[in-house]
């Protein structure tokens, strides 16, 4: 046994959940329905697991993040304008989510239970929610898995412990480390996961699974584009009133590529460093705004938990109005901006936004484990545009602020 799962090891995670990936498909079109529906118990299996971690992950990783955090000055006046980019960017990369999700709307295979509610009929019935489940009992929100009052709660407790002594303050910081630990052994079980939801949804619904998959994959990867290659330039140009193109590609050609096989903006940190100092960036703004972006500038995070979210809500009929979808957005970059550390990290973020929408968090876990079957593309895209942006923005708002673009990235 201990030689099988060395030879396991010797694979990445990625790598194994092709082949569970695979192997689901091959269980769901070739043997029979009652032997896919057993192997399905293991995809289950999964989903629990992560619907017993996922609010303690959330609640724990907001105290530990608005308690630990100082803020960082920088006397170049570049800083204000990255955190802006960051931060606007993520959101607009939410609104083109929402866009491409009503445009081309995707239905995902779901077990959905026969009484499950429809959702709320307008805004009022949203923000009712909203506000109502902000003030639920912290303890019930654990238990019950209630992401907007773990969200509230946590953020009270945050900016209450950064009054306390430091050693307090490291408690949190610590218990952050160690849930986000074992979220990292959970997602170790991914490739059986995978292997159980696939072979069971392809037995019961045959190509047509595989197909609603495709579809999800190519609306993430079109959002994710627009963002890239439209929605980025833009706010570049605005920043330093130049064809933002050369640096938009140098960037995603030298940071983003590098990010996509990685698949952790993290483990990127040393690559922008390096390109922002090519760059010629200032140390004293690439030092702060590269770390910073690794965990505020999210805007693949948020185009995945947008669309996920929504393709949740057309599977189930729900109606959406504008005004939901806008709150739905600013979810989706507060979300973004708490993405855990982890290989699809985003992903467990999806239940916070489908809560605004009275979305079962089973069915909010269906979806979570739906990402991890398309995450092998979804991921590493996603990594690799969080990334790339980091140092992107963090040149543009460098550069504004000394009025010097570089010849090698400005318009010829």
């Amino acid at each position: 046994m201990k030689t099988f799962f060395q030879f396991i090891n010797r694979f990445s995670l990625v790598q194994q959940i092709i082949v569970g990936l695979i192997l689901g498909v091959i269980v769901g079109f070739f043997f029979p329905l009652h032997i896919a529906q057993s192997v399905g118990i293991i995809g289950q299996f999964f989903i629990g697991a992560l619907k017993a971690i996922a609010p303690v992950l959330i609640f724990v990783l907001i105290i530990a993040a608005i308690s630990n955090y100082h803020k960082q000055e920088s006397g170049n006046g570049a800083m204000q304008k990255v955190i802006l980019l960051y931060v606007f960017g993520t959101f607009l990369a939410a609104l083109v989510a929402v866009s491409i999700s009503f445009i081309y709307p995707v239905v995902v295979p779901l077990d959905i239970p026969a009484a499950e509610a429809r959702g709320p009929a307008d805004i009022t019935d949203v923000l009712r929610t909203l506000f109502m489940n902000m003030v639920d009992n912290p303890v019930n929100a654990l238990v019950t898995a209630n992401y907007i009052g773990l969200i509230s709660w946590g953020v009270l407790f945050g900016f209450a412990l950064r009054s306390t002594n430091a050693s307090t303050r490291n408690l949190f910081q610590d218990l952050a480390q160690l849930v986000t630990s074992v979220i990292k052994k959970v997602i170790l079980i991914a490739p059986l996961g995978v292997f159980g939801l696939v072979s069971v949804t392809i037995a019961e619904t045959g190509f047509e699974g595989i197909k609603s998959y495709l579809e999800l994959v190519i609306v993430l990867l079109v959002a994710m584009g627009i963002v890239a290659f439209v929605v980025n330039p833009l706010l570049v140009y605005w920043a330093i009133r130049q064809n933002p193109y050369p640096l938009v590609f140098r960037c995603i050609k030298e940071s983003g590529m590098t990010a996509f096989f990685t698949r952790s903006s993290a483990a990127n940190i040393p690559v922008n460093i390096e390109l922002s100092r090519k760059l010629g960036v200032r140390e004293e703004t690439y030092s702060v705004s590269i770390p910073l972006g690794a965990t505020i500038n999210m805007a693949g995070a948020a185009i995945t938990i947008t669309i996920f979210t929504l393709a949740a809500v057309h599977t189930l009929g729900i109606q959406v109005d504008f005004f939901s979808a806008l709150l739905l957005s600013i979810f989706a970059t507060i979300g973004a901006c708490g993405a855990s550390g982890v290989a699809g990290g985003s992903l467990l973020l999806i239940p916070l936004a489908c809560s605004l929408f009275q979305i079962d968090n089973d069915i909010a876990m269906q979806l979570v484990v739906i990402g991890y079957v398309v995450g092998v593309i979804q991921d590493s895209t996603e990594t690799g545009l969080n990334s790339s942006t980091d140092v992107l923005f963090t040149a543009a708002a460098d550069f504004s602020a000394t009025g010097v673009v570089p010849k090698e990235v400005s318009s010829k």
